[in-house]
């Protein structure tokens, strides 16, 4: 039974304080700034010259300086807001392809991965927890209190509004808010409701070691891979691409969801190494380390593709509407858009390749920390732009997202590793767990 290492909470407990005291400064300092000082930074947005939209909702309306300084101020407002839901959303989504991963083994019946599968059930614990964050921010969001969403001011679908928006207008059947509202539940309460019916389940097959309860529990596997399947490109659709609400990109839910797939691949990575030099899972070898690493590699690599596959097709038709979404991200988050490309692509290209090196746990570890900041930057590539904008070159944006990022990583551990405490770190009924004891990787 895993004990919850004292230093461990008290560190999971500093970074939560730490991350509430760096938030809250920049929550109030960026609500203390007035107009003037954001028309400053107006200004200097566009001193160089170049005035051009970064949002394809700018395209739309009155084109006057008014409503311009309006919609940065807006922009600059949403700092907060969209740092937070930055991290809510990419939590959520790698707990989700955490229980995605783990009910692949059991549906697929693989037995090497059994060792570790209390890991993955501890990662999924964290989804309610995300998930009530992501429904407070939508409850901020349908109320007007925060302006994440273009699509959900009631002016942009009003034919008699000077406002008025004929593409959001077509796609009021699906974004509208309290069908947003209805799907964001869905999603929220179903893959809670998931995480703990199959911790129920699994525990249930270590006391009863029943054949008939293992099938019990291999359906609502299966379940929980189709609820996955649909809700996964629903929830990319309405919190994530719904922010560029102009643009779409067929690749768009591959491109988010493999993101986070490779994440919680890493972290059930990092996860079991913790775990194994800690003295608490010495099943765990290099065996399993190796096949981990092969997971994590190909995850990587098959997200180097939607990237490749849905900026260089959008580039390459120069179509004004789905142009913009890119040059947005370009002009102003530039270091970002590239440097993802180091982290996700060129780093475990370069390193990843070799199989002995899978089986190393420093390089693999190290691996998996570069990987997860990295598909982090791809969430915040995602959001910021298409909610901040330019204007997250100041103090009040580096506050708010240091702050969130280290709530939500304070927060996780202490989540994970609570839970971890709770649970039996050997699934001892699973009828596969003796050939993860012996699994040697035969290559």
């Amino acid at each position: 039974m895993y004990s919850f290492s004292p230093k461990l909470r008290l560190y999971s407990i500093i970074l939560i304080v730490l991350g509430v005291v760096l938030f809250g400064a920049g929550y109030f300092m960026n609500h203390a700034t007035d107009d003037t000082q954001i028309e400053h930074m107006m200004e200097a947005v566009h001193a160089g010259g170049n005035d051009l939209p970064s949002h394809s909702s700018e395209l739309i309306g009155p084109q006057d300086q008014e409503a311009h300084l309006e919609h940065a101020k807006m922009q600059f407002k949403n700092q907060p807001l969209a740092a937070i839901h930055t991290v809510s959303v990419f939590l959520f989504a790698l707990s989700c392809c955490a229980l995605f991963f783990y009910a692949i083994q059991t549906a697929s019946h693989a037995g090497w991965s059994i060792i570790i599968l209390r890991v993955m059930e501890a990662i999924a614990s964290f989804i309610p927890w995300a998930g009530a964050i992501i429904i407070i921010i939508m409850i901020m969001n349908v109320t007007h209190f925060g302006h994440l969403f273009h699509w959900m001011d009631p002016e942009l679908t009003d034919k008699s509004n000077p406002h008025f928006d004929p593409i959001l207008y077509e796609k009021k059947t699906f974004l509208n808010i309290p069908f947003y509202i209805v799907r964001t539940l869905i999603y929220v309460l179903g893959a809670s409701f998931f995480a703990w019916k199959l911790k129920s389940l699994s525990k249930k097959v270590d006391e009863t070691k029943s054949r008939s309860v293992y099938a019990k529990y291999y359906s609502w596997n299966v379940g929980y891979i189709v609820f996955f399947g649909f809700c996964s490109a629903a929830w990319a659709w309405d919190w994530l691409m719904s922010i560029d609400p102009h643009w779409y990109s067929t690749m768009y839910i591959w491109y988010a969801m493999v993101s986070t797939l490779a994440s919680s691949i890493a972290t059930i990575m990092l996860i079991s190494v913790y775990l194994k030099k800690s003295g608490y899972l010495p099943h765990f070898n290099d065996n399993h380390l190796h096949d981990l690493g092969v997971f994590l590699f190909a995850s990587t690599m098959l997200w180097t593709y939607t990237w490749f596959a849905q900026f260089m097709l959008y580039w390459y038709a120069n179509i004004p509407e789905e142009v913009n979404y890119f040059y947005g991200r370009f002009e102003y988050y530039g270091w970002a858009f590239w440097l993802i490309l180091v982290l996700n692509f060129a780093l475990p290209l370069s390193v990843m390749v070799s199989s002995s090196i899978k089986r190393n746990y420093k390089v693999m570890s190290t691996m998996a920390v570069i990987i997860i900041s990295g598909h982090w930057l791809v969430y915040y590539n995602m959001v910021m732009p298409g909610t901040v904008g330019p204007y997250w070159q100041n103090i009040t944006g580096l506050l708010t997202n240091v702050g969130a990022v280290l709530f939500g990583l304070g927060l996780f551990v202490f989540a994970v590793f609570s839970a971890l405490s709770k649970l039996k770190l050997i699934p001892e009924g699973n009828p596969f767990l003796k050939e993860s004891k012996i699994y040697e990787y035969p290559f």
